[in-house]
């Protein structure tokens, strides 16, 4: 196990060229689409000063849309990549000229990697053969690891990737970064290749495992539910930056900027379009939201500001019930119920916005039906447009 730091890590991809129709690049390095975050006239810039701790034993889940520098980030800390400004350290120790097979890390990738000419236990073994470790503490390595892999495990071994389905195969290949004991675990969306059932079986076998052997984990993914799920810090990036760093809670109830309330959340935060300041309320359209004490002496009249709610503080019931809320007049685009949760998520307009709310599951809906709506104006979120920062 070990504690990982990136101070100001930068890394740019040589800017791609196009001859004859064909995509090339000025480095001999091939480019992962996915992770071209921003171009600049270095190339096109994957990672924009990262500095991030992940302490010893921790798992730390990165989230962001395609192309912000998720799997850069796992491949320059694995040291895929090297030509990056900055510093990584594992236990403060440098790893600039310390190459990816002496780092003592176990990656597991989208695509399995598995060695399709040798057997389940072939693929654990490996890693033994090639640093001549004995046959002896190799068999006990894997007998220690498929015990902890669960029921079923042992009948993978003496077969082929090509005999096994995917969810088998990533549990080989999760087991083969296990044997080896690494100081850091690298996971570049394990799961995406897997359907639904299997996502959850595997994903509770990974939190098992990460919490049986506290290994120090980056886990890249797409989906919240995983990030949620596996994470004891989440870290939302976007356009090769890291926006913040920590819990879900923390994250939904404190997000810092506008990238982030509309990023993350199931569902993200709704964002009304930018809207003047006027005598200390924000004014939407026929409707002003009073906006906090605290912000109002950093404002100005006119000033441009962002509106945030979530769909929890917004209530939808068939007449008013509180005269200390917001109110307002929506119009029912669509619902869908919640059986498990005993209620309905309502899509709602007033006017140009749209947003939406939460009612009783027994209430009686319809597309087009016009319903009073009570917002808590204490839950409201405010940012300002044009830096993004929440006030």
């Amino acid at each position: 196990m070990a504690t990982i730091k990136l101070r100001n890590v930068s890394f740019n991809y040589a800017t791609p060229i196009r001859k004859s129709g064909l995509r090339l690049f000025e480095s001999p390095q091939e480019s992962n689409e996915e992770d071209l975050a921003v171009e600049s006239s270095n190339g096109v810039k994957a990672l924009d000063s990262v500095s991030l701790t992940i302490p010893n034993g921790q798992t730390f889940v990165i989230v962001g849309p395609s192309g912000c520098g998720k799997s850069t980030l796992l491949r320059v800390v694995a040291g895929l990549e090297r030509n990056y400004s900055g510093q990584i350290l594992y236990d403060g120790e440098d790893m600039q000229i310390v190459p990816a097979s002496k780092r003592s890390i176990g990656i597991v990738f989208q695509n399995y990697a598995l060695y399709p000419n040798f057997t389940s236990e072939g693929n654990l073994s490996f890693f033994f053969k090639l640093h001549q470790i004995s046959d002896e503490e190799t068999r006990k390595r894997i007998e220690y690891t498929s015990e902890l892999m669960g029921i079923g495990f042992k009948q993978l071994l003496p077969r082929r990737p090509l005999t096994l389905s995917g969810g088998e195969k990533q549990r080989v290949a999760i087991a083969r970064a296990i044997v080896r004991a690494p100081k850091l675990f690298l996971l570049d969306e394990p799961l995406s290749n897997l359907d639904a059932k299997l996502r959850v079986q595997t994903r509770t076998e990974i939190k098992r495992l990460l919490h049986k052997f506290g290994i120090t984990t980056l886990y890249v993914t797409h989906d919240q539910v995983e990030a949620i799920a596996l994470a004891d810090q989440i870290v939302v990036m976007h356009s090769g930056r890291v926006e913040q760093v920590g819990t879900y809670r923390t994250l939904i109830e404190n997000p810092l900027n506008l990238f982030v309330a509309g990023f993350l959340g199931l569902p993200a935060m709704d964002l009304f379009p930018s809207s003047p300041v006027s005598d200390g309320r924000l004014v939407l359209g026929e409707y002003a939201f009073p906006l906090p004490e605290s912000v109002l002496p950093l404002l100005q009249n006119g000033q441009q500001i962002t509106l945030g709610l979530r769909r929890e503080t917004v209530k939808v019931f068939p007449e008013i019930e509180s005269m200390n809320e917001v109110h307002l007049q929506a119009q029912i685009e669509a619902f869908e119920s919640d059986f498990v949760h005993r209620t309905q998520t309502v899509f709602l307009r007033t006017g140009r916005f749209q947003f939406s709310g939460l009612c009783p599951l027994d209430m009686k809906l319809h597309v087009g039906q016009s319903v009073p709506v009570e917002i808590n104006p204490e839950n409201l979120y405010f940012f300002d447009t044009h830096s993004g920062r929440r006030l």
